[in-house]
């Protein structure tokens, strides 16, 4: 049977790549060194990327910040807004942490996307089938949708159609109403002008726009900025284990920051800060892009020293392993420098094994 496309429109014709106006590839991106891991002061890996500081619709710092990328699930709580109004007196707090969450897929992750919808409305799921994220000991299960790290940000989405009175038949498609109106969203954060460059697949099945680390950054400025507009933010500190859960960073970060902080994690290696501080009073989004990919470890010494500057404590990731990380000062402004060399990636307890003492 003969299918009715050209091959050119789904296949690439080469393994190098097409060139596409306006579309750079990795090879063509000057990513910007952000940690390398040393083995007694030879680095062995450096960890490349690109970070943005945004104030309201002001740049504060960019470091590579024009890398185009996808916001992928980072984008979830600017999503769930289009939803926020009718999601807000119908769901208790856990669902509303869940609606926007890239969970691990334990019981309790399951049990609040669940409690969104019906049993009868659970066929209408449309996230691909998954084993929870983190598992731990031998386990044997099979893939299940309700597993999947979006399962409770699509039961919020079916249930905000339903109250709306839209059809729920291709609520993933770009052409759905859903997708409209976060794109209302999208440019009512970084401009009336914005349109994207590429409209792509996610992994959970729901249409994600191309947009640089700076566009990303002022996204979550906006955010911070608009904390009390809605529920979203207020969901998100209260129950933070639903977000991600154990050891997650962006649960780990909103623990630590003590309502000050909102942060979410994205694929492939993007983590969104949206803070409250005295300094900004706009607001201040902070966009971390990894280079290679998902690499929380990398991300969490960064994380870790941007936060740092700001006031905030967070906790250093699980050591390296016979090497230490050392951070690239280019990832804050130039006025947080003195601070940033006062914040060490290691804890004074750790052994260190780069070197020997005899």
């Amino acid at each position: 049977m003969k299918l009715n496309f050209d091959e050119k429109d789904v296949y690439p014709s080469s393994p190098f790549g097409e060139k596409e106006a306006r579309i750079p590839t990795g090879r063509d991106v000057e990513w910007e060194p952000l940690v390398d891991y040393r083995r007694n002061g030879v680095s062995e890996n450096t960890i490349h990327g690109a970070i943005a500081w945004y104030s309201g619709t002001q740049k504060i710092h960019s470091f590579g910040g024009n890398v185009l990328c996808y916001g992928r699930s980072m984008m979830k709580p600017l999503y769930i807004k289009v939803f926020a109004k009718e999601l807000e007196s119908c769901t208790d707090w856990k669902q509303k942490a869940i609606s926007v969450a890239s969970h691990n897929g334990t019981a309790e992750h399951v049990a609040a996307a669940q409690a969104l919808l019906a049993e009868s409305e659970w066929g209408l799921m449309q996230t691909p089938l998954d084993l929870p994220l983190v598992q731990f000991g031998r386990q044997v299960r099979r893939p299940r949708r309700w597993y999947n790290n979006s399962s409770g940000h699509h039961a919020a989405i079916l249930k905000g159609c339903r109250l709306k009175g839209w059809s729920r038949v291709g609520y993933t498609l770009p052409s759905h109403n859903v997708f409209k109106e976060y794109m209302k969203v999208v440019q009512r954060y970084v401009g009336e002008d914005f349109e994207p460059l590429k409209i792509a697949r996610d992994g959970d099945g729901l249409p994600t726009v191309a947009m640089t680390v700076n566009e990303l950054g002022r996204c979550y400025a906006g955010l911070a900025k608009n904390r009390n507009e809605d529920w979203i933010w207020e969901a998100m500190v209260r129950e933070p284990d639903l977000v991600g859960g154990f050891n997650r960073l962006d649960t780990t970060i909103m623990k630590s920051c003590h309502g000050q902080v909102i942060a979410k994690e994205g694929a492939d290696g993007l983590l969104g800060l949206a803070i409250a501080h005295k300094d900004f009073p706009d607001g201040l989004g902070v966009v971390i892009k990894i280079a290679h990919g998902w690499n929380p470890q990398a991300t969490w010494y960064v994380a870790r020293g941007i936060l740092g500057v700001l006031g905030f404590e967070l906790r250093n990731p699980y050591p390296l392993k016979r090497q230490k990380a050392f951070l690239v000062p280019g990832i804050v402004p130039e006025n947080y420098l003195n601070k940033l060399e006062s914040i060490d990636t290691w804890d004074e307890w750790d052994p260190d094994h780069d070197r020997w003492y005899f």
